[in-house]
């Protein structure tokens, strides 16, 4: 292909004769993994045969044994399961509808964490506020046996900054019941406008918060109920059953062993839970199918670093990152860089990574080697790697991110949408092909990721 000439002629050759990353051979696994199905095989294999996958169901435990299968059929070593405790929430029946003016059925799902309503259910009014700055902005007792509805609506972003700012509303149910109110309502975190409700957790309240029940609305749903209140009150009746129970979760992990034990490992993976309304094929189905898949075909280089394939199996309700760390902390100062994949599936359109590292006589080339798939050289040092390693993170290990296309993602995330069916092949592909290129170069190269190469 025409892009290898330009690649090469990049500065390929930059490498320092005492470095041991070699960008021809990245730019060779790019290629093959252009060309390499394994990453849609296996996400096409976790959700038809196991589908969502809530920590503390049926489900996960079966996702669990399906990732040990999967890395043994792959050739991984070191496959081994960490299992950890878990307090799971799990969703019961839920409905809505409003009594009144207008009398409409309500398309929600309860969030991770509610509690929930008395059997009967609870009917009272609706008070609407546009944002959640204007919740807060409220009096105290404004709401007094009133169910709260915050419709602010999410900025459709390339990265994660539109989520990162609307995400809060979702967890301001303690805002509402400090305000009286007896249930919450929010607009989903969602940049779609299909009816499709999009669910996800509330942070934990703090101790003597209160705790009311909550649930997310379809877009247009939270919108109508809006344009109603418009015209004077309206009365909705919710029922939300819910229940938690202790339990356990499981991280899965396999490893490429590198040649050199005393090189350290590379630490990445996506996570094995998803949430229930559909079968988590973008969150994260394809973060492990990538990073399987991209670890996989390294392994073909015969890497100088071990790269491990982590599956946590706690992300959506939590845990996992605090398991992991709390798992490995004698081993830390083993792990030389860790990043997780769990954006969905779109185009990487750029890498980050620790401070220095792009200097690097060894790292510098694979620069030329990801622009062919579009995918810029950050110079903003990586400071998030994925919520799964943030707790390692936190303890010191330098993290890298491939930074995804999200413009799209948050149409699907924790709805009902989220199935293999809106995951795009080529795409993918190219997410595999960023991986198996930046771990070629990291697995070799003789860069210190933690001081910065000194």
């Amino acid at each position: 292909m025409h892009f290898r000439g330009i690649a090469f002629g990049l500065g390929l050759c930059l490498a320092a004769s005492a470095a041991l990353a070699d960008p021809q051979t990245a730019a060779a696994l790019r290629d093959k993994a252009l060309a390499d199905d394994t990453a849609w095989n296996l996400l096409e294999s976790l959700t038809s045969e196991i589908g969502p996958r809530p920590a503390g169901s049926p489900a996960v435990a079966r996702a669990r044994d399906w990732g040990v299968a999967k890395l043994n059929t792959l050739g991984f070593t070191n496959v081994h399961v960490e299992p950890f405790a878990k307090t799971a929430w799990l969703r019961g029946t839920e409905s809505g509808e409003v009594v009144g003016p207008f009398p409409h059925k309500l398309v929600l799902l309860g969030l991770g964490n509610s509690p929930s309503t008395p059997p009967q259910g609870i009917t009272a009014e609706v008070t609407v506020f546009k944002s959640l700055a204007e919740l807060k902005a409220a009096p105290e007792n404004c709401c007094a046996g009133m169910i709260v509805l915050v419709n602010q609506p999410m900025t459709r972003t390339q990265d994660i900054t539109g989520y990162a700012t609307a995400v809060a509303a979702r967890s301001a149910a303690p805002e509402a019941a400090r305000r009286g109110a007896v249930a919450y309502l929010v607009r989903s975190i969602s940049t779609s406008t299909s009816r499709s409700p999009h669910t996800g957790a509330m942070r934990p309240p703090g101790l003597g918060v209160k705790v009311i029940p909550a649930a997310a609305l379809g877009v247009p749903d939270a919108d109508l109920i809006e344009h109603m209140a418009a015209r004077g009150p309206v009365r909705v009746h919710l029922a939300l059953q819910s229940h938690t129970e202790d339990t356990a979760a499981w991280t899965v992990s396999g490893d490429i062993p590198g040649s050199d034990p005393k090189a350290g490992i590379i630490v990445i993976g996506g996570h094995l839970d998803s949430w229930d309304p559909g079968t988590g094929a973008i969150d994260d189905g394809a973060g492990i199918a990538i990073t399987m898949a991209a670890a996989k075909l390294a392994a073909g280089a015969h890497p100088r670093r071990t790269i491990r394939v982590v599956m946590w199996g706690s992300e959506e309700t939590g845990g996992s990152s605090a398991a992991y760390l709390a798992a490995h902390k004698k081993d830390l100062g083993d792990i030389v860089i860790a990043g997780e994949s769990d954006l969905g599936a779109d185009n990487i359109y750029s890498l980050q990574l620790p401070a220095g590292a792009w200097d690097a006589p060894d790292i510098k080339p694979l620069e030329a080697v990801l622009a062919p798939l579009k995918i810029m050289a950050s110079s903003a040092p990586a400071e998030e790697g994925g919520s799964d390693v943030e707790d390692i993170h936190g303890a010191g290990v330098p993290v890298l991110a491939l930074n995804q296309d999200a413009s799209r993602y948050f149409d699907y995330h924790h709805s009902q949408d989220d199935t293999l069916a809106i995951v795009d092949p080529v795409q993918l592909r190219q997410n595999v092909a960023a991986w198996v290129a930046t771990l070629s170069v990291l697995a070799d190269s003789n860069f210190n990721f933690r001081k910065g190469g000194k």
